[in-house]
């Protein structure tokens, strides 16, 4: 499930759009203690960005343009989660520039925020040569964009 739309959250009130995907937690996502195992955020990254990219930027996700390079990714780690809760992502833009932009993910369990993330992404050609963006996937970009979140 997806949607794109402002909400009453202070991260994304400065944003044009925010993209939201919902996630559940399963028993194959906990760990011996039985809490979410951390490298599940970094999937759920992964799916969330090509999820917004998919249906927000550009379908053909740029292939016969170009690849995305992962520069950096981090997780910043709030709050416990278990199997078995919905978790719902939000993202939202911001650094853009012409050859990278950031992302910033944030995970919310009831209505908390329990984990916060962000990966800089890199366009390249084929052969790994960082190359521009098109122009309109730029302004695409843009809309989803934290308007006073400028660096990291």
């Amino acid at each position: 499930m997806f949607m794109h739309a402002n909400v009453a959250n202070d991260a994304s009130m400065n944003a044009e759009l925010t993209f939201h995907h919902q996630l559940s937690i399963y028993l194959k996502d906990s760990n011996a203690y039985g809490n979410t195992y951390f490298a599940r955020y970094f999937e759920w990254q992964g799916i969330c960005r090509e999820k917004w990219f998919y249906e927000c930027i550009s379908r053909d996700m740029l292939q016969q343009e170009g690849v995305f390079i992962t520069k950096h990714a981090e997780q910043d780690f709030l709050q416990e989660t278990f199997p078995f809760q919905d978790i719902t992502c939000e993202v939202n833009s911001y650094d853009i520039k012409r050859c990278s932009f950031w992302l910033e993910f944030r995970f919310h369990a009831n209505g908390e925020l329990v984990a916060r993330g962000r990966q800089q992404l890199v366009f390249a050609s084929h052969t790994k040569q960082i190359k521009a963006l098109p122009e309109l996937v730029l302004k695409r970009i843009g809309r989803y964009a934290l308007k006073n979140k400028g660096g990291k």
